[in-house]
């Protein structure tokens, strides 16, 4: 009240009449409820939340006030002519989508200036009219596989041409859609990196929920079988820093794959290499939380896990890591053991049999002393050792002087001279006829 009497007072002590300054007044204070309801904490009845469980009201990220459209064009007008690039841009879309025609007319004409954050409900609406969340947008191709709860086609999208995987989870009418998904989901949105795989869409129906991955050729355990299991040292060191690139990057976010293996490493025709199924993923809270012991493949699973335990970190992924790293270098598994107690003989046969000196505690586990292992002595890996050693020092070298700089999601193979080169097994032709590479 105060502020309206001395803004009327000094209107009443100025030239101008009296009904045009009030007017004014009363403009300028529509202008300023807003910013003074949030700044005072106001939280309106009215709010309306969106599919994704949060408001569709203004936040960091998002503006929800519903604009005319005439008022929306009149103001758009003001800054230059909207492009297909700034729509790209703004929803976060891919370089080579082609966009409906007609449509960059009428998002000039329904969106917020570009200098305002747009809403989640109006960038949804963008999006599903553009195309995506749709079946139809995708076109089924050829069968990939085939699991418990899901089955992989190999598929195009009309909106870029692209060939893509499409994922379809089974939905159970009393179940819903398996927590592997939902986990898988909500990790991967989040995770944008050149070294993991791409969730391009999530399309829901009733029956099932199609999750749009992009498209890679093989795998990496496909990549060992078509070049005989017999790789260049070259490419493994390519495969294996792409590897600690793209779990480095999952780590600092607090996230562990928990699956590692040779299967859940996809390669496309460049030789990139990116981390996939998220399906058995956690996001790891602060400072530890107790998980399933019932995680990662049996060849690729560290023995304390083995053993039972349900409190672990990041070295869950690190061991499966070593085990990829060695099935690379010499053509077979590590640990290809049948059973849990098979698998914890191999590993013990080879690391030799812990002890109290070398793994504290263990001797007092319940879980171990009825396995009744025999005291083995641990064996030198003789030469692969060495080659292994030899690599590994060579890493961080490789790191520092190639892609410190670079940005998350720009490929290894943006760095002028790396590139793949033939493995001394079967011909593949993920490399060239010929190559003049960049050894590093």
């Amino acid at each position: 009240m105060k502020i309206i009497k001395r803004r009327l007072s000094m209107s009443l002590r100025s030239a101008r009449p009296v009904d045009d300054s009030l007017s004014e007044l009363a403009e300028q204070i529509s202008l300023d409820e807003p910013s003074t309801a949030r700044d005072n904490g106001i939280v309106h009845e009215n709010v309306k939340m969106g599919s994704d469980g949060e408001s569709d009201q203004a936040s960091g990220t998002s503006s929800d006030e519903v604009q005319s459209p005439v008022r929306v064009r009149m103001r758009n007008n003001h800054h230059r002519r909207i492009s297909t690039e700034d729509i790209n841009k703004r929803l976060s879309l891919p370089a080579d989508i082609r966009l409906p025609e007609g449509y960059v007319e009428k998002f000039a004409m329904n969106s917020p200036p570009f200098d305002k954050p747009m809403s989640r409900r109006l960038r949804r609406a963008s999006l599903s009219e553009i195309g995506f969340g749709k079946l139809e947008t995708y076109i089924k191709l050829d069968k990939l596989g085939e699991g418990t709860y899901a089955t992989v086609f190999k598929g195009r999208s009309k909106l870029t041409d692209n060939l893509v995987a499409l994922k379809e989870i089974r939905l159970e009418h009393e179940e819903g859609a398996p927590c592997t998904a939902i986990r898988e989901v909500s990790l991967l949105k989040d995770l944008k990196h050149a070294n993991i795989v791409t969730l391009h869409d999530i399309i829901h129906t009733d029956k099932c929920l199609t999750l749009v991955f992009e498209y890679l050729e093989k795998d990496l355990k496909q990549y060992m079988d078509d070049c005989g299991s017999i790789m260049s040292v070259h490419n493994v060191k390519i495969f294996l820093f792409q590897l600690l690139r793209g779990l480095d990057y999952c780590h600092k976010r607090k996230v562990l794959h928990r699956d590692l293996k040779p299967q859940n490493l996809l390669i496309n025709d460049k030789g990139e290499l990116k981390l996939a199924d998220f399906g058995l993923a956690r996001a790891k809270s602060v400072p530890t939380k107790t998980y399933s012991n019932e995680v990662v493949t049996l060849w690729y699973r560290p023995p304390d896990v083995l053993l039972g335990s349900t409190e672990y970190s990041t070295p869950i992924d690190m061991w499966g890591v070593g085990c990829i790293f060695y099935e690379m270098i010499t053509g077979r598994p590590l640990f290809p053991g049948s059973t849990v107690e098979d698998e914890l003989h191999l590993i013990f046969r080879i690391l030799g049999t812990p002890t109290e000196e070398t793994w504290p505690g263990i001797t007092t586990s319940e879980e171990f002393k009825s396995y009744n292992f025999p005291h083995y002595q641990a064996e030198p890996f003789v030469n692969t050792h060495a080659q292994c050693t030899l690599l590994i020092i060579n890493l961080p070298a490789f790191e520092h002087t190639r892609l410190k700089y670079s940005p998350y999601t720009a490929s290894i193979f943006s760095v002028k001279g790396i590139q793949l080169v033939r493995d001394p097994g079967k011909r593949s032709s993920i490399h060239p006829e010929s190559c003049k590479s960049f050894i590093i």
